[in-house]
C-alpha cells in the first residue's frame, strides 16, 4: 500500500511537472525587457523550474568521469564492468594506457543512493590508483526469482569482487559497509583466502553505534524490528521487473533523512529559487546538481535493511562479538595481514567520532603499526569522502597507506 500510494501520488504529478517544465522553457526564451519586466520573467520561470524539479529519479546518474590526469598528461576513461550479478556489478574505471597502478575496491553504501554518491572519492583516487566500485543495482528492478540479497550476501559479494581484482588490492569502504567489510576480511583472513586484501581504510563507519549515538542510531533503537518491518517495508509495484519483491523504498530513505536536517534543506531549496529568480546560474547549478544526486534513489531489499537495522544498529552483534555469516560466527581477530586505517569526521551527525575506531580493539591481532586512525577537524559526515578537506588531507593519508602496503 506504501508503494502504491507514492507511485500514484507520482503518476498525478507527471502533468503537472510536464506543464511546467514547457511554461519555463517557453518563459526563458521569451525574457524580454530589462529591470523589473525581465526580473518579472525570472521569477515566473524560477517558479516553474522549481516545479519540475518536485520529483525523484529511480535510475542511476552517470558517473561522468570520461578523464582523469595522470601526471602531466590527460588520459581517457571508461567503465568496465568486471564482475555482474543480479544485484551489483564490480565496476572498474578503465584508464586507457596507465601503467599498473594500486588497485583499490571502493564500497558504496547500499542506503538509499547510487554508488555515484561517491563520484567524488572516485574523480581524487583515480589518478593514482586503479579504481574499482561497487554498483549496487535497486532492488525494484531485479526479479523475484534471483532470490534474497540480505546481510550475507552483501559479504559474499564483497569477497567475490576482491576475488576477482586478484591478490593485493586495496579496500576502501564508506559509511554503512564498513561493517560489511570488516566481515569479509575477517572471513577471508580466517580461510587464508589469497585474496585477502593488503589495506582496509574504513570512513566513517558504524562498526560500535554504542559509542556516543547520533539521532540515526536512536530512531534505529526506538522502535523493535517488527515495527520498521510492518511500517517501512512495501512490495514493488507490478510495473517494475521487480514486482512483488518486498523493499524498504528509496524514497522513505530520502524522506527520514531530509526530515533529520530539514531546515538546511528548505533553506537549500529557498536559495535555489532565489538563485534562478536573480538569473545567477552558476550559483544555482551547484545547488542542482547536489540535489539532482540527493533526489536519485535505490530500493533496498527488505531482508538487507531490516538485518542491518537489527545485527548492526539495534544488536550491535560485530562490536559484541556476535556476528555470524552464514552460520560461522565472524572474527576479527583473524586479520594478521589486512592494514586498517580508520577516518572520522569531528562533527559527523550520522556516525559520530568513535564508532569507526572501535574497528581496532576488533582487530587485536593486528600489530600497532599496521593500525592507524585519523579524525578530520571540522568536518561533518559527506565530508570524509568528499570535497575540499577529503581531497587535500584525508585522501593524502589514505594513498600512503594503500602505497605503504603495496
Amino acid at each position: 500500500m506504501l508503494y502504491a500510494l507514492y507511485q500514484s501520488a507520482a503518476d498525478m504529478m507527471l502533468p503537472m511537472r510536464a506543464w511546467a517544465n514547457a511554461t519555463g522553457q517557453t518563459l526563458a526564451g521569451g525574457g524580454m525587457g530589462t529591470g523589473g519586466g525581465r526580473q518579472s520573467w525570472q521569477a515566473a520561470g524560477a517558479l516553474c523550474e522549481m516545479m519540475s524539479r518536485a520529483t525523484l529519479s529511480h535510475r542511476r546518474p552517470s558517473f561522468g568521469i570520461a578523464e582523469t590526469r595522470m601526471g602531466n598528461e590527460t588520459v581517457p576513461v571508461h567503465e568496465e564492468e568486471v564482475l555482474t550479478t543480479p544485484f551489483g556489478t564490480l565496476l572498474r574505471f578503465a584508464k586507457e594506457g596507465a601503467p599498473p597502478q594500486p588497485r583499490v575496491l571502493l564500497v558504496a553504501p547500499l542506503s538509499g543512493h547510487f554508488a555515484t554518491l561517491l563520484r567524488d572519492t572516485v574523480r581524487v583516487l583515480l589518478p593514482e590508483h586503479d579504481v574499482h566500485i561497487t554498483d549496487w543495482a535497486n532492488a525494484r528492478d531485479v526479479g523475484m526469482w534471483n532470490g534474497r540479497f540480505g546481510f550475507d550476501e552483501y559479504v559474499g559479494h564483497l569477497i567475490r569482487f576482491l576475488e576477482a581484482m586478484g591478490p593485493g588490492a586495496h579496500v576502501i569502504a564508506v559509511c554503512q559497509p564498513c561493517v560489511q567489510t570488516l566481515a569479509a576480511a575477517a572471513v577471508m583472513a580466517e580461510d587464508d583466502n589469497p585474496a585477502q586484501p593488503a589495506s582496509m581504510t574504513l570512513m566513517a563507519g558504524p562498526i560500535d553505534t554504542r559509542v556516543s549515538p547520533t539521532k540515526v542510531n536512536e530512531l534505529a533503537m526506538g522502535k523493535p524490528i517488527g515495527w520498521f518491518e510492518q511500517n517501512l517495508i512495501a512490495r514493488v509495484p507490478l510495473r517494475y521487473p521487480g514486482a512483488m519483491r518486498r523493499v524498504y523504498p528509496g524514497f522513505v530513505q530520502l524522506t527520514a533523512f531530509m526530515s533529520m536536517n530539514a531546515e538546511r534543506h528548505i533553506k537549500a531549496q529557498v536559495d535555489l529559487y532565489r538563485h534562478l529568480a536573480n538569473g545567477e546560474q552558476e550559483q544555482a547549478a551547484t545547488i542542482k546538481a547536489f540535489y539532482d544526486e540527493y533526489f536519485a534513489v535505490l530500493d533496498m531489499t527488505a531482508e538487507f535493511y531490516l538485518e542491518t537495522v537489527q545485527w548492526v544498529f539495534q544488536e550491535h552483534r560485530l562490536a559484541r562479538g556476535e556476528l555470524d555469516w552464514k552460520g560461522r560466527r565472524v572474527n576479527p581477530r583473524a586479520i594478521r595481514r589486512t592494514a586498517l586505517f580508520t577516518v572520522e569526521g569531528e562533527r559527523d551527525d550520522i556516525c559520530a567520532v568513535g564508532q569507526t575506531v572501535a574497528a581496532h580493539d576488533l582487530c587485536s591481532s593486528l600489530r600497532p603499526y599496521r593500525k592507524k586512525h585519523y579524525m578530520q577537524a571540522g568536518v561533518g559526515h559527506y565530508g570524509v569522502f568528499s570535497g575540499r578537506r577529503w581531497a587535500g588531507q584525508i585522501y593524502p593519508l589514505v594513498r600512503n597507506t594503500i602505497l605503504a602496503n603495496e
